[in-house]
């Protein structure tokens, strides 16, 4: 027979079957057999119990019945009379169900029936002896006989003489209990079911518990195991001590007792009864975890394991092994001594290269080593190395002591920052010519190191070095420099220690080439994004400008700033940051400011400038370089300001960039509430403009995100100061941008910076002239005039007549092909600016015309007269612009 059991202990053990062969099924087969004999002789001992039971009851209630009925006087009366029957058997009849019985019978002296359930029988004698009830005895007793078996009571009837008049009989059919204890038999039943089930479930359980605990074996199996287990314990040559909760020691095989001089009835004495050293006592009696702790047992050496057995519900106490390791003191020295090299190199790959900065990658290689491997570390490295630029090919003359850990600078050593002289007879000469390590045991006894630099080798002795190894620094087949470890303590270097230093050195010298090239590329990089970026400022009068730029330390970016000048005397201000670092940033940087000068040659509105650009972006992601394996732009950003200092307007519009901060002249702050728009190469949304009239020494402070945002610093935050440096009045945009940088600027920026401070300037009055032309041919000569005579006003006679032609020209064409309304301005500023406006959107062009032509030649004469032109659409039409460069008179 076979029960489910489980076997194993993981959460994907399995329940398997358990064997009728092994215990556990043996002890479930024994307690299934019993509770099968309990639960049989409990259901019978029941049977039996309800079955005297119901009798008793039987008894009780027709013998109460029967002395009831017996005892009336109305009985002993009807027995009297001539027919009892007539009297006594209605009496009886409701009697019998009242009383709980199946019949009621009088009788009379001679045992004939007066009155029965079953009138057939009234008349007729009744079964049984009577002489008890007759004598004046009243009793119970369990009648055979017909009609049918009973428990019957008999009662003697008396009169008021006491004497027997008749004898009433009552009781309670055995059919009747039959039929009682049939209908308690299914409970029975059903709890005894119940029960063997309950039990059986038990039983099941049980024996799967038991069958993890003996692994589902028989008898003999596990008597077998216990005798293979206590001969292992015994004979293993490691000890075992067990104690139970209150440190008595409960095992200990052989080899614990040998270890520890133990007694042979050891078991059962207390820790402290063991007499054994101090701190293996206390060890053993804490309950703390110990691996291989070493302690001593008289002349040895012992490695002692103790782990509590208390914990996760476990039996109180705890388990000791020991192990001898005399023998293997000094295999364990030399493997602490490998483990420690290999702790070294393991710290080394992760100290060494923390920064991509050549000297400091030095400077770790020497702290890394010093303490653990060496007394003193210096490191010499080429110049160029350390410059970053790639080293000459050759075994080097001269090195730069770049770094030194362990003892003071100038102590015997090279001061850091000076040159170190490489001479062909010391340690470093050949270790730098045969490109691999060299060690010098003993410097007092060598002199081969000591002929090239005697001075060095006597301070150095003097210091008390006795021990070096040179390791040249090699990376990529190149010489970059050497590292150098000196020893002054007991312990020389031996031949074990080339290996650990050249794997040092190894990884240190790929650190320091990638730290080179790293230096040598962000230079170029940095060289070229400042050559991207305007080196001075144009020369215009609308804004005092003024300006700072940071890169960032850790790599270029793509952060720019621009002056333009524009005619009409307005000024562009611009301030971009493409998102993201590298060469690709900052040339994706050049790109857009060079694409923001073609555009606003065009004199094109900021809003149309920003939607321009922003399909220029996407048209760059959309379009790689060949080969090129850059990702693409994720946008960047742009604020773009145009200053009309002849109406001081300005209109600013941003694409996702930081907003502007306005400076008034009192020296209140404002941010600017430009539409911040998305950023370039983000979406397609309509770009918004922020119009302006600013006051003539306003200033216009334009930045990007890396002044006023970074880790440590939130946006909001840095705005705020950025408000505070700039609420005072009375600066100008240098001081302004000086005291702005000392007051944000962080001492390692992470991102690129870039500040201008703009402040505004007013052309003045009477060096601006205005007319409104009448759309008639006639009134081209008067305004031309009157041009005329302002220029004479203003000294610029040379200008004056090329001026005039200009003038003619352009008025007249507004006249005929323009609409109204007409107006004619002259700007004095820099240069000489004449601008014709009409109503009429229609672009003028320039082309040849030919000999029969009679048009065509007005704007060809036009361009060829005016230093620059161009056409700049407005909100109402066109102004037609020319620029002269103009020489004063004296």
């Amino acid at each position: 027979m076979t029960v489910g059991g489980r076997s194993g202990r993981g959460p994907r053990s399995r329940w398997r079957p358990v064997s009728a062969r092994s215990v556990a099924g043996q002890v479930f087969l024994l307690q299934w057999l019993i509770v099968v004999l309990l639960v049989v002789a409990a259901t019978v001992a029941l049977v039996w119990q309800t079955r005297t039971a119901g009798v008793e009851a039987a008894r009780g209630r027709s013998l109460a019945c029967a002395v009831a009925v017996a005892g009336s006087a109305d009985t002993a009366a009807a027995l009297r009379t001539a027919d009892p029957t007539a009297v006594l058997q209605p009496v009886t009849q409701r009697i019998g169900p009242a009383c709980g019985v199946d019949f009621v019978t009088v009788l009379g002296t001679d045992g004939i029936r007066y009155t029965d359930p079953r009138p057939s029988l009234i008349g007729k004698r009744a079964s049984g002896d009577f002489r008890r009830a007759l004598a004046g005895q009243s009793y119970t007793e369990r009648f055979k006989g017909a009609p049918s078996d009973a428990v019957r009571a008999v009662v003697p009837v008396q009169d008021r003489s006491g004497k027997v008049v008749g004898i009433v009989t009552t009781g309670v059919q055995v059919t009747t209990l039959s039929a009682a204890l049939d209908r308690v038999l299914p409970i029975m039943a059903a709890g005894a079911v119940g029960a063997l089930a309950l039990a059986t479930a038990g039983g099941v359980w049980v024996s799967r518990r038991l069958s993890l605990q003996t692994r589902g074996l028989g008898p003999r199996e596990v008597t077998r195991m216990y005798e293979h287990h206590d001969a292992v314990l015994h004979s293993v040559r490691e000890g075992v001590l067990v104690f139970d909760g209150e440190r008595r020691l409960t095992l200990a095989n052989d080899e614990a007792r040998r270890l520890l001089a133990l007694p042979d009835d050891v078991e059962g004495r207390h820790l402290d009864e063991l007499r054994l050293p101090q701190s293996t006592r206390e060890l053993l009696s804490s309950d703390r975890v110990a691996t291989d702790e070493v302690h001593m047992a008289g002349d040895r050496l012992v490695a002692i394991n103790h782990r509590p057995t208390g914990r996760q519900d476990g039996p109180a106490g705890s388990v000791t092994t020991l192990r001898d390791t005399t023998e293997l003191q000094a295999l364990a020295g030399r493997a602490a001594t490998a483990a420690q090299r290999l702790e070294l190199i393991y710290d080394a790959a992760v100290r060494i290269g923390t920064t991509l900065d050549v000297v400091r990658t030095a400077e770790e290689l020497a702290q890394v080593a010093v303490g653990r491997f060496a007394d003193v570390v210096t490191v010499d490295l080429l110049d160029a190395v350390v410059s970053g630029e790639e080293p000459a090919p050759g075994t080097p003359t001269s090195m730069r002591r770049v770094a030194v850990a362990g003892v003071a600078a100038g102590q015997a050593l090279h001061e850091v920052g000076g040159q170190v002289t490489v001479d062909p007879a010391t340690p470093q000469g050949r270790g730098l010519a045969y490109h691999r390590a060299i060690l010098v045991p003993d410097l007092a006894t060598s002199t081969d190191w000591r002929r090239g630099i005697p001075a060095f080798a006597e301070r150095v002795l003097r210091a008390g070095f006795h021990t070096m190894i040179s390791v040249p620094l090699r990376a990529r087949g190149t010489v970059l420099g050497t590292a150098n470890f000196w020893r002054r303590g007991p312990q020389p270097f031996s031949g074990e220690d080339v290996d650990p230093a050249e794997e040092l050195v190894a990884r240190a010298a790929v650190c320091v080439d990638n730290a080179r090239r790293y230096t040598r590329e962000h230079a170029l990089a940095v060289s070229l994004q400042r050559s991207l970026l305007p080196g001075r400022l144009p020369a215009q009068n609308a804004v005092e400008a003024a300006y700072r730029y940071l890169p960032a330390q850790a790599g270029v970016g793509g952060d720019w700033f621009d002056v333009i000048p524009l005619p009409g005397a307005r000024v562009a201000l611009v301030v971009g940051d493409v998102v993201g670092h590298g060469l690709h940033a900052t040339a994706t940087m050049g790109r857009l400011r060079t694409a923001i000068h073609n555009f606003s040659a065009l004199d094109q509105s900021p809003e149309e400038l920003l939607a321009h650009l922003d399909e220029l972006v996407v048209r760059i992601d959309q379009d790689p370089a060949p080969g090129a394996e850059a990702e693409p732009v994720t946008g960047a950003t742009l604020l773009y300001a145009v200053y009309d200092s002849s109406t001081g307007t300005c209109e600013v519009a941003r694409a996702g960039h930081v907003p502007p901060v306005l400076v008034h002249p009192d020296g209140t702050v404002e941010i600017l509430d430009v539409p911040a728009n998305l950023p370039l190469g983000w979406g397609t949304a309509p770009f918004e403009t922020h119009t302006r009239t600013l006051q003539p020494g306003s200033k216009l402070v334009l930045y990007t995100d890396g002044l006023v945002e970074r880790r440590n610093l939130d946006v909001n935050d840095g705005l705020d100061r950025l408000q505070d440096a700039l609420a005072r009045p009375g600066r100008t945009s240098e001081q302004t941008c000086a005291d702005v940088c000392e007051a944000l600027l962080p001492e390692h920026p992470q991102d690129d910076i870039a500040l201008m401070v703009a402040t505004t300037r007013c052309l003045a009055p009477d060096r601006i002239a205005q007319w409104d032309v009448a759309p008639d041919p006639a009134a081209v000569a008067p305004v031309r005039a009157a041009c005329v005579r302002w220029m004479m006003q203003w000294g610029l006679g040379d200008a004056a007549f090329t001026a005039e032609l200009i003038l003619s020209e352009l008025i007249t064409n507004a006249v005929r092909y323009g609409a109204p309304p007409i107006t004619v301005r002259l700007l004095y500023d820099r240069d000489l600016t004449c601008e014709v406006s009409d109503a009429s959107s229609t672009a003028p062009h320039v082309r040849r015309a030919t000999a029969n032509d009679e048009g065509g030649r007005g704007l060809f004469l036009v361009a060829q007269l005016a230093a620059h032109w161009g056409t700049r659409y407005t909100a109402h039409g066109k102004t037609i612009w020319t620029e002269h460069a103009i020489t004063p008179q004296a």
